[in-house]
């Protein structure tokens, strides 16, 4: 039997198609229009994170696991007695856009319209809500006014702090296309760093981070000077042109100022602005780099402003396009998932909205005024106003800025509730009550797209365990709280249904998210449901691919907005700092729950790491895969060294998603402080000043060992020295550094005997079988259990290229002695040593494609033809490319 999903990573809401004749297979849903069939590669290794190791599967309270009665229970008189005591003010909720629509709904229905607490936010605050700030600013509602279909239609496309190749690469691979079809298309990439996306690019432009609304009020003010603008559109459909043009001139009327404040040439600039007006068909497609920003609501209508200027609104193969970080974010602004909104995309702005919504709820306590955007929100937890915070499907011990005062915030608060579906994360070591919820393979509900498009994600699997759906706990509090009448629902058909109708209560038009036309699905139209991109109404019965087309917005006044908006000075990075920038990579997804379950996931990265650029590196003193501790006054953490041209000198990048799951400090955003945009409450998460140090430790340890012995070791191995830990295909591995007088008697010596045996006890690892120069410092060591090899351990002062996957492959099966001495090598008898994993789809090393690249492969589709590396999601193509021209320019010196 076949049944479609959806992928429960990124925005671009990619369709999966399900076949479980033989065991569950999972491959790209080729009628949905999102993907058309194609996967990235997390989405390909989706069924890889799936089973019921590591699940959380029962309810626990104070510790004690017990039954979901008592669980709701204890949730519902807690929070009842800290209501009572405090106010509906006093408890809060922190969701996120990994939850479905109907999760997202009822969660807000409860505490804003029957709890009466506004103070329920999301982690979307996180990744999109500037975006959100500057649509309602620009159109009047939170609207994308394009589609996917337009990148086929464009000629140009501008990608603004947005790495497609890696966060968003179905869209990339997309836009590829176009452009190996037809090379006149350009391709734009306005990043201060050279990444994956660059790769291919016409023009990249590694500006000053935070320049970039200087950027595009240049371009505003070029637009006017070449008398380039659509002057018919601008009078009869917008309003304050005059006020934004005359504000982007003041700063940014040449382009050579524009130059100087961006860092860039005048000929960069120049090249950028051309094209936009010579290419009228122009897509802007923006991320994170535009949001996490403190003026991220500005750049975003700095965006906006220059595509109305020339009527690119609602037309097709053109517009500005907000490309989300979630699958469901857009989803939980539809609901209200923000702290600013009430449900349906209305909010506190209109007294009518809140009387709405009362009504149509029958809500005896409907708030009145916003309650505590994410960063205010641990605020208030931390100096007590907010007594119980209920968490979902998020990890904000890892997430937030200012990570470790979240933590010990949320570690000195009364009550923590947290609903989530694996048992041990950052922020369940904080909680008080765990409740353990379905997972993306069970979940049964809608999510919406980055374009607005509504798709179901269907179960595939049962519930383990006693996990339950959001919803369902959710709705069994709210009965247990007095409101049973109102949360009665059926199943997700019936939440969907309510939502719907809200949507359409009392909206003549003026609001723009409406769904009227699905309010009266039956349960069974309703599983059937077919993606369609909002709204859904007598207007757009099949609904609706562009918005703004007709020249009718959502203002007041119907007219579409020009923001004027102005650059502001950057803060000076001190003398011994860099500026950090954080972001996401290609084969990881936030704190990897899912991902870092997956071994193939895992062989790209493995490690929290550094990206530096040679000549910071040189004065800082670090070296090309040493370890490097980045601090500042909030914390600290440590990383692995990658030398690279791709970061600006004076700058550094780390990863977002390593925890303390995964390592020994590798939380990036214990070093970011809270710093906020001021209209959208979104954290600037990319520009923290970290001071850097080489991490001198001495002792290289490598441990292999079985998935059961994971959760013993791993508290013992990361708290001390530097510790990560990846998943393997057969078993966990633990890669150490220590410092030298952990296993030496005196710097410089060899490891001593006494204190490496003490270190090995202190584990419970008992060698049966060793290999050893001590003097030298050289160990290696094997452990068995019923005739099985428990673990392996090799250490040394210097890296060892063990044969990784050789190692992992004795795991489970008998050994002979020859075959047992032969491990300890940490080679197998042909020799074959580790190389790095480019292609994860298909775990393509580094040797084997500089071999065919030596043996003929000129391009990155011979490559494919011969290693089948680039054929599925296409995210390592731009690494392909690379070591083409790397091993190409080798073999030009040789000659």
């Amino acid at each position: 039997m076949q049944l479609q999903s959806t992928c429960p990573y990124c925005g671009v809401g990619c369709g999966i198609v399900a076949d479980h004749q033989s065991g569950l297979q999972l491959s790209g849903d080729k009628e949905h229009p999102a993907n058309y069939g194609r996967l990235c590669v997390k989405g390909s290794a989706l069924a890889q994170t799936l089973g019921e190791q590591g699940r959380l599967l029962a309810p626990k309270v104070d510790g004690q696991t017990v039954s979901w009665s008592e669980a709701i229970d204890t949730v519902a008189s807690r929070l009842s007695a800290i209501i009572a005591q405090y106010g509906p003010g006093s408890v809060a909720m922190y969701l996120s856009g990994q939850l479905l629509t109907e999760d997202y709904y009822v969660a807000n229905k409860l505490m804003k319209g029957f709890i009466g607490s506004p103070h329920v936010d999301t982690n979307s605050r996180l990744c999109m809500a500037s975006t959100v700030a500057g649509h309602k600013r620009a159109f009047g509602a939170d609207i994308v006014p394009g589609c996917y279909a337009d990148i086929e239609l464009a000629r140009c496309y501008i990608l603004v702090g947005a790495n497609m190749a890696w966060n968003h690469p179905v869209l990339f691979q997309r836009i590829q296309a176009c452009k190996q079809q037809d090379p006149s298309r350009k391709i734009i990439v306005i990043d201060p760093r050279r990444s994956a996306s660059c790769e291919g690019a016409d023009l990249h432009l590694a500006l000053k981070p935070g320049s970039d609304l200087l950027l595009f009020n240049g371009l505003l003010s070029f637009l006017a000077k070449e008398n380039q603008l659509d002057h018919d559109f601008i009078l009869a459909h917008t309003q304050g042109f005059s006020e934004a043009l005359a504000t982007a001139q003041q700063q940014a009327g040449t382009i050579e100022q524009v130059a100087l404040g961006c860092d860039l040439t005048a000929e960069q600039v120049a090249a950028l602005y051309r094209c936009f007006i010579d290419e009228p068909l122009t897509l802007t497609l923006f991320s994170q780099g535009v949001n996490q920003a403190q003026n991220g609501t500005d750049k975003v209508n700095a965006i906006i402003n220059c595509h109305l200027a020339t009527g690119r609104i609602g037309k097709a193969g053109c517009g500005p396009f907000s490309l989300t970080g979630q699958p469901n974010a857009m989803g939980g602004r539809e609901v209200g998932g923000l702290a600013n909104q009430l449900a349906a995309h209305m909010d506190y702005s209109q007294n009518a909205d809140i009387e709405l919504v009362q009504e149509f709820w029958q809500a005896p306590n409907i708030c009145r005024q916003p309650g505590y955007k994410a960063v205010d929100l641990f605020t208030a937890v931390e100096r007590g106003d907010v007594k119980a915070i209920w968490i979902m499907a998020t990890n904000p011990v890892v997430s937030m800025p200012e990570a470790d005062r979240v933590k010990a915030a949320l570690q000195a608060c009364p009550l923590v509730i947290v609903s989530d579906i694996v048992s041990h994360t950052d922020t369940i070591a904080c909680a008080d009550i765990v409740l353990p919820a379905t997972g993306w393979s069970e979940k049964d509900g809608t999510v919406t797209n980055s374009e607005r498009r509504i798709s179901r994600q269907r179960a595939l699997l049962p519930a383990p365990g006693l996990a339950r759906h959001d919803w369902q706990i959710i709705c069994d509090v709210a009965a247990a709280m007095g409101f049973a009448e109102h949360f009665n629902y059926s199943g997700p058909a019936d939440i969907f249904a309510e939502h719907a109708a809200l949507s359409a209560y009392k909206n003549s038009g003026q609001r723009a998210f409406d769904l009227s036309g699905l309010m009266q699905l039956t349960v069974q139209q309703y599983q059937d449901l077919a993606p369609v991109q909002w709204p859904v109404n007598s207007k757009y019965p099949d609904g609706a691919s562009r918005l703004g087309s007709d020249g009718q917005f959502y203002t007041a006044s119907g007219k579409a907005g020009f923001i004027a908006v102005s650059q502001q000075q950057a803060a000076d990075v001190a003398a011994d700092h860099l500026l950090l920038n954080t972001g996401r990579i290609r084969d990881q997804w936030h704190s990897m729950t899912r991902t870092g379950r997956a071994a193939a996931l895992l062989q790209h990265r493995a490690e929290p790491f550094l990206e530096v650029h040679p000549q910071d590196a040189e004065q800082l003193g670090l070296t090309d895969g040493g370890l490097a501790r980045l601090s500042n006054s909030l914390g600290q953490m440590d990383a692995r060294v990658r030398l690279t041209e791709a970061q600006r000198s004076g700058e550094c990048f780390v990863p977002i998603h390593w925890t303390d799951q995964f390592s020994s400090q590798g939380r990036c955003d214990v070093l970011v402080p809270a710093l906020v945009d001021p209209v959208s409450g979104q954290p600037a998460l990319k520009q923290a000043q970290v001071k850097i140090l080489p991490l001198n430790l001495h002792w290289q340890v490598w441990l292999m060992l079985k998935p059961e012995l994971d959760e013993q070791l791993w508290p013992l191995c990361r708290s001390s020295g530097y510790a990560s830990k990846q998943k393997q295909s057969q078993t966990v591995l633990y890669q150490l550094e220590l410092a030298e007088m952990d296993l030496a008697l005196a710097a410089g010596t060899g490891l001593d005997a006494a204190r490496l045996q003490l270190w090995l006890s202190s584990l419970g690892i008992q060698p049966e079988l060793c290999s050893q120069a001590l003097t030298l410092g050289h160990y290696r060591a094997a452990a068995f259990q019923a005739e099985q090899l428990s673990c392996c351990v090799f250490i040394s002062p210097e890296p060892l290229n063990l044969a990784l996957e050789y190692l992992d492959q004795q795991f489970n099966k008998e050994l002979s002695l020859s075959e047992r001495r032969q491990l300890l090598t940490g080679r197998s008898r042909s020799g074959e040593a580790q190389s790095a994993v480019i292609c994860s789809c298909f775990q393509v090393c580094e040797a084997s494609i500089c071999a065919a690249i030596r043996q003929g492969c000129q391009s990155y589709q011979q490559l494919g033809q011969r290693l089948k590396c680039g054929t599925n999601c296409g995210s390592c193509i731009p690494e392909l490319k690379a070591l083409i021209a790397s091993e190409l320019s080798l073999q030009g010196e040789r000659l």
